[in-house]
């Protein structure tokens, strides 16, 4: 556990910077793979699609559920996806 953590003027935490220049060299490539990994694992989340999928549509089919069955629904759906 990191105590009394000082930040430098830079913004970087400087007890860290210390901690891996003690590191001996060889070891530098796998602290660089668990960086990445901590990266991929608690990092800010990218989405595959750069527009993004919204869900503001949620609700607005609900007027055509008594002229259909969720399954009849799919089925139309597919239908007009076809067309496009």
């Amino acid at each position: 556990m990191i105590t009394n953590t000082k930040v430098s003027k830079s913004g970087v935490f400087t007890d860290i910077e210390i901690k891996i220049a003690k590191l001996p060299a060889h070891t530098k490539p796998e602290l660089n793979d668990f960086v990445e990994f901590l990266l991929m694992k608690y990092g800010e989340k990218i989405s595959q699609d750069p527009i993004g999928f919204k869900f503001d549509w949620e609700g607005k089919s609900s007027a055509l559920k008594s002229q259909y069955s969720s399954v009849q629904l799919q089925h139309e759906a597919m239908g007009w996806r076809q067309c496009i």
